[in-house]
């Protein structure tokens, strides 16, 4: 018996709803042992799913990953029901059906007439309210989120979202029930896209948002974020995956949830290749053309080698300049060290947040000459630079060919206020740090979530301290200052901390 501070574990859970969602939870509840009945409106969908299933524990005996004997218990824990009303034995019911509020809804009025009092409704709602889901029940206190992420059992992660009338008691239960099963449980207020697709806003968004301003192209984008940010995939590869109809969809219900907020501002680039049926991998073109299925990316521009010419560094940053002068050196290059350049050398500047324009024209140098580096992640897997539109092509050409000189690949850009990287991280550690402003998620949880919900390499309010507050600071006021946009205001949460020299993940 369950004690006072345990929540009291569920013993068997139904699932409506046997699609992809469906299975994934129908499969990892029975590892847990729990009884699992299956029901869907679709006919032979419940008998097609569970073969599907006991498939995967089959190929899993025969890898000897489970025993014989464990795949035939897990499937006797699969039930198949032929109407709603089979599911009343059920201590706690996971929907998984169309996303549309009315037919959730519906779908838990009908169940209340059905199972126990106490029984539990779980929404695996990826987008809708919660609290709006609960709102016609009779019983909204027992109605929660429990958000599960495809594929089930791979993203080992799943959200729970207690609405505005959810109980305490069910909400620890759903928590322990999703560490039984084996995942991490983001508990996440009931906000617009709740924690992991909320925090996911700025990667894509403001991709595409460089996109649109001509700065690059999309694989140039995706090799830095991948080489650079050390990100799995680049934005525009992961928007391909996904598919435009279901990631635009998302953009622009976040959007507009959050009564147009700046920062989730979707772009027009995705709604007309939408409307053009580019929708990705599954079309067979999006932002890449795909061939059998295979990604087809064109190669990077070939790099000619140049005679060295004398090289001025700015010091503006000196920790920047010093990994800069090094590099120079090892190259064997000459290295100009007065406080004024000669007309001879390529000026190499790193701001952060500014375009290469306008840090020139501060410290009084001819644009002709002058380069801009990326220097937020160093100059290890891939260097990015960045021209003014003045730049003469022969110092364009000799700083390519200096940051090239050891094999490390180089992009080129056309100047823009923060590069790439700079761009895409500020936002990322922005909209992080509103998460935690708004109290959305603790700051441990959020961090977690996002690295196994998105893959990133660092959760946005680490990665925020990986890079430096200060300096996340510094890239998105001159982002701001230098557009107007309200979309890269600091965050309080992250202005408080950078002035206080705080940790972002400090609650």
């Amino acid at each position: 018996m369950a004690s006072e501070s345990t929540p009291s574990p569920f013993t068997t859970l139904g699932i409506v709803g046997t699609g992809a969602m469906g299975r994934g939870i129908a499969q990892l509840a029975a590892q847990a042992g729990l009884k699992v009945i299956l029901f869907d409106v679709k006919e032979g969908a419940v008998k097609e799913a569970k073969t599907f299933i006991n498939g995967l524990w089959e190929r899993s005996a025969d890898k000897q990953r489970i025993t014989k004997e464990q795949a035939q218990h897990y499937s006797e824990q699969l039930t198949e029901a032929s109407e709603l009303a089979a599911l009343a034995p059920c201590d706690i019911v996971v929907e998984a059906i169309v996303e549309k509020l009315e037919a959730k809804q519906g779908l838990f009025s009908d169940l209340e007439t059905i199972v126990s009092q106490q029984a539990v409704l779980a929404t695996n709602t990826s987008s809708l309210s919660v609290t709006a889901i609960a709102a016609t029940c009779q019983h909204p206190e027992r109605v929660i989120g429990f958000h599960f992420f495809n594929p089930v059992p791979l993203m080992k992660i799943a959200e729970v979202i207690p609405g505005l009338r959810t109980a305490d008691e069910v909400t620890q239960r759903v928590n322990a029930l999703g560490k039984a099963m084996g995942h991490f449980t983001a508990q996440a207020t009931d906000t617009p896209g709740f924690l992991v697709n909320h925090a996911g806003r700025a990667f894509g968004t403001e991709a595409l948002r460089i996109l649109g301003e001509s700065v690059t192209d999309p694989a140039t984008i995706d090799r830095i974020m991948v080489d650079q940010g050390g990100f799995r995939m680049g934005p525009f590869t992961l928007l391909d995956l996904t598919g435009l109809d279901v990631s635009h969809a998302v953009m622009e219900s976040v959007y507009h949830q959050y009564y147009e907020e700046a920062r989730f501002r979707p772009s027009p680039l995705t709604r007309q290749r939408l409307a053009a049926g580019l929708l990705g991998r599954k079309t067979g073109e999006g932002f890449y053309r795909y061939v059998e299925g295979k990604q087809q990316m064109a190669d990077e521009p070939a790099i000619a080698e140049v005679s060295p010419c004398p090289v001025w560094i700015s010091q503006d940053d000196p920790e920047s300049a010093a990994a800069l002068a090094e590099l120079v050196n090892t190259a064997g290059w000459p290295l100009e060290t007065s406080p004024q350049p000669t007309e001879q050398a390529l000026c190499l500047l790193t701001p952060f947040g500014e375009d290469a324009t306008s840090c020139a024209l501060r410290q009084g140098l001819d644009a002709k000459q002058c380069v801009a580096v990326d220097m937020l992640a160093g100059l290890y897997k891939r260097r990015s630079m960045m021209t003014t539109p003045i730049t003469q092509h022969t110092f364009i050409q000799a700083a390519q060919s200096l940051l090239n000189h050891d094999g490390t690949p180089v992009s080129t850009l056309q100047d823009s206020n923060g590069f790439v990287l700079q761009r895409v991280v500020a936002c990322i550690v922005n909209v992080g740090a509103e998460i935690a402003q708004q109290s959305v998620a603790e700051p441990a949880t959020i961090d977690r979530a996002v690295e196994l919900g998105l893959g990133y390499p660092f959760g946005p309010l680490l990665m925020g301290d990986h890079y430096g507050a200060t300096r996340i600071m510094t890239i998105l006021n001159n982002l701001l200052e230098a557009t107007g946009d309200p979309r890269y205001r600091p965050s309080p949460w992250l202005r408080r901390r950078a002035a206080l020299q705080m940790s972002l993940t400090t609650a």
